[in-house]
């Protein structure tokens, strides 16, 4: 009798493990078909002058509707930014002076034995290229928390 009963709570074990199993995987494989597959595109990043486009366009909508010169609401959208600028944030600097930076720590690294110069001429190209945010990219570096955006590197 006690081997019946064993076999019993044995078989009711792995019924139950089989169907929690066939419930986990179900949904699982289910969801993984259904998810569609990204295509891969060839810039997620806006293009270099996205930003100041929409930032123009914006002055020229509030100039409209305000019935004011578009110069002027220009004029006073840098202002009130500039005022609102925290004071311990430094002005960032300017697309040359990244490029400068960039192009110094590449022959720093050149000069280390790091890098070849044919690798730093390489990571250049694709900066000024846009394949990815850097000192030319429209985003600087670190922005979406890559090496340079995570805390203590």
């Amino acid at each position: 009798m006690s081997r019946t009963i064993r076999r019993k709570h044995l078989l009711a074990g792995l019924a139950t493990a089989g169907v929690l199993g066939v419930g986990i995987a179900a949904p699982t494989i289910a969801f993984a078909a259904d998810t569609p597959t990204p295509a891969p595109s060839t810039s997620s990043a806006p293009a270099p002058g996205a930003k100041a486009d929409r930032q123009g366009e914006f002055a020229e909508a509030l100039a409209k509707e305000l019935g004011v010169p578009t110069d002027k609401v220009t004029a006073a959208l840098e202002k009130v930014r500039e005022q609102h600028r925290p004071a311990d944030r430094p002005q960032r600097p300017s697309g040359e002076d990244r490029k400068a930076a960039l192009k110094e720590r590449l022959d720093q690294a050149v000069k280390d034995g790091k890098l070849t110069q044919e690798q730093a001429d390489a990571i250049t190209k694709a900066v000024e290229a846009g394949v990815f945010p850097g000192a030319g990219g429209p985003r600087g570096w670190g922005h979406h928390g890559g090496p340079a955006g995570t805390p203590g590197k």
